[in-house]
């Protein structure tokens, strides 16, 4: 009996010893760990970025200088025109028949200046062996100055046809693209009917807005009203994206900022020229001007070390003690898409959570 009881025994003691063996072991607590970096104030370059619609260099209304019926569209819309070439041209029958008028007016009146000629320098050489009077010379002098007068005003009369008649071919004044073309061969036209657009397209400008921000840059730089041009001047080059985020291979320069500022926008207008040498850039084409601009002694921190929290900002804070406090921040997006530009909330020196900032909670040890 006895010796089956210490077999039970120690058959019940190897179970709890493998019962125990086998058991789950418990978790050990691991320090969790943060990386943290001590921010500094450093200079960036920024991207400004601008909403900018493009123009050409010499965009001109085609509008007649006569009337007349439209005989005849020499161009097409959107083609490529060089300056002198013919784009349309007015039924010129009409200025003809003026000019034809305008010379046989001026024959005759060069007709009469001779016959008045004639009878001045007798009548100066009859005066001169006292045959007339004084009265008959300077009346017949008087009558040749008005027909040297008449021949002026018919000479007039004949250029001013010859110009009308001009003005029936219709030519385009500067290389370029042509735009919509609203009329039509047979069409009645005058002065005020828009005939087309030709776009000067060898350079052409993106127009934008200059903000208040970089209104208030130029005054804190202390850039006078008379040294613009030189600010324009040491401004970096700018780059055109188009809207579907293609960037124009081409970089250009800003050329002109107005001294007044819109009332209603509190904005300056600014142009920037950009070469087009392949002809890729159209009048209306719109899209955003890029320029770089320096931000000098700014603190910039990873945005993942930025914590959002409805309407705030959070950056954790290391302390003396290696604990993290929350502190709100202001930030600017440096347009990177990876930095923060800190307006306020930290100070140089400063030491803060930046991987795992999500996953801090107030008062926990970071470091360890």
């Amino acid at each position: 009996m006895n010796r089956q009881y210490f077999a039970n025994l120690a058959l019940m003691l190897g179970a709890a010893i493998v019962a125990t063996s086998c058991g789950p072991e418990m978790p050990k607590e691991v320090p969790s760990s943060f990386e943290t970096m001590t921010v500094e104030k450093s200079d960036i370059m920024l991207p400004y970025k601008f909403s900018a619609r493009m123009v050409g260099q010499n965009d001109v209304t085609i509008t007649p200088q006569v009337s007349g019926q439209l005989m005849k569209i020499c161009v097409a819309e959107g083609q490529l025109v060089k300056k002198g070439q013919t784009l349309f041209v007015i039924d010129s029958r009409n200025a003809q028949l003026e000019l034809e008028a305008a010379q046989a007016n001026l024959q005759a009146a060069q007709a009469q200046e001779n016959s008045a000629k004639l009878e001045y320098e007798s009548n100066k050489n009859l005066f001169d062996k006292n045959i007339v009077s004084s009265y008959m010379l300077t009346a017949s002098e008087n009558s040749y100055k008005q027909a040297k007068a008449a021949v002026s005003q018919a000479q007039a009369a004949v250029n001013r046809a010859k110009v009308d008649l001009g003005f029936c071919t219709i030519t385009a004044p500067v290389s370029g693209i042509t735009g919509e073309i609203p009329v039509r061969t047979g069409d009645q036209v005058s002065p005020l009917t828009p005939l087309t657009i030709v776009s000067g397209n060898t350079t052409m400008y993106a127009e934008f807005s200059v903000t208040e921000a970089i209104i208030e840059t130029m005054v804190q730089e202390g850039v006078k009203a008379n040294e613009v041009n030189k600010y324009i001047t040491d401004l970096p080059e700018a780059t055109f994206v188009m809207k579907n985020g293609t960037e124009y291979p081409h970089k250009g320069r800003v050329v002109s900022l107005t001294g007044v500022v819109d009332a209603s926008t509190g904005s300056l207008t600014s142009k920037v020229s950009f070469p087009n040498p392949e002809g890729h850039l159209y009048s209306g084409i719109q899209g955003t001007i890029v320029m770089p601009f320096e931000e000098k002694d700014v603190i910039v921190i990873p945005q993942y070390a930025v914590v959002r929290l409805q309407d705030k900002s959070l950056v954790y804070k290391v302390l003396p003690d290696s604990t993290a406090t929350a502190v709100d921040v202001t930030t600017e997006d440096t347009g990177n898409g990876k930095d923060f530009i800190v307006k306020s909330g930290l100070g140089a020196g400063d030491k803060i959570v930046t991987t795992g900032a999500n996953n801090v909670t107030e008062g926990q040890k970071v470091l360890f």
